[in-house]
C-alpha cells in the first residue's frame, strides 16, 4: 500500500495552497486507479468501484462515510446498484489538496476489505 494511508488529513484553511503540477506528478502514481476530472472549473479525484450488488455497494459507501467523518474530510459519493463513484476535492480551496490524495489512498484501502468486481 501507499505511504499516503499513514498520513492524516490536516485542517484546511481557505488560503491553503492547492497541489502543484509537480506535487500531482508525485502523488498521482500512489493512487493510480483514480482519475483527475474537472467539474464546474474544479479539479477533483474520482474513481468508480464496482460490486456484485447494491448491498455490497452500500456497505462500501458506509465505510467511506465512516472514514470521512473520522478524518473530517468529506467526498461526493454516488451509490448505485453494483457501483459507487467516490469524488474527493477540497471544497474550501475549490481544488485539490494533499488531503484528497490521502483520502483516495485510504478509500482504496477500504476497497481491499470489501468484495469488488472489476474496479475502474
Amino acid at each position: 500500500m501507499t505511504e499516503l494511508i499513514r498520513e492524516k488529513c490536516v485542517a484546511c484553511r481557505k488560503d491553503a495552497p492547492r497541489v502543484t503540477d509537480a506535487e500531482i506528478e508525485e502523488l498521482k502514481p500512489q493512487v493510480p486507479n483514480w482519475t483527475i476530472v474537472e467539474r464546474d472549473g474544479i479539479p477533483r479525484l474520482e474513481r468508480v468501484f464496482r460490486f456484485q450488488d447494491f448491498a455490497e455497494a452500500l456497505a462500501f459507501t458506509f465505510k467511506v462515510g465512516e472514514l470521512a467523518e473520522a478524518e473530517d474530510h468529506h467526498p461526493s459519493v454516488l451509490t448505485e446498484w453494483g457501483r459507487v463513484t467516490v469524488t474527493w476535492w477540497t471544497h474550501k480551496i475549490r481544488g485539490l489538496h494533499r488531503n484528497d490524495f490521502i483520502m483516495a489512498a485510504k478509500t482504496d484501502e477500504i476497497a481491499v476489505s470489501v468484495p469488488l468486481s472489476d474496479s475502474i
